[in-house]
């Protein structure tokens, strides 16, 4: 398990900017239908960071990964 820390409120918003993507932005990597990505969060496959009643967070590093070996 990667562990993350953060010198102060701007590194970690950078991190957020840059390597937290939404289920729109994970749908349009992979290419896949949004029933497609919920499939995959169920069956495991993909892990998001935090869901929430309206959309999940994925580290863009996860969805990467699984588009390359798609």
């Amino acid at each position: 398990m990667t562990k993350f820390a953060f010198e102060n409120i701007n590194e970690l918003r950078d991190f957020m900017d840059k390597e937290v993507i939404t289920t729109s932005e994970a749908i349009e990597i992979i290419g896949c239908s949004r029933q497609n990505l919920k499939q995959l969060v169920d069956y495991g496959t993909l892990k998001p960071l935090k869901t929430t009643n309206r959309d999940r967070l994925f580290l863009k590093d996860d969805v990467l990964s699984y588009q390359r070996k798609r």
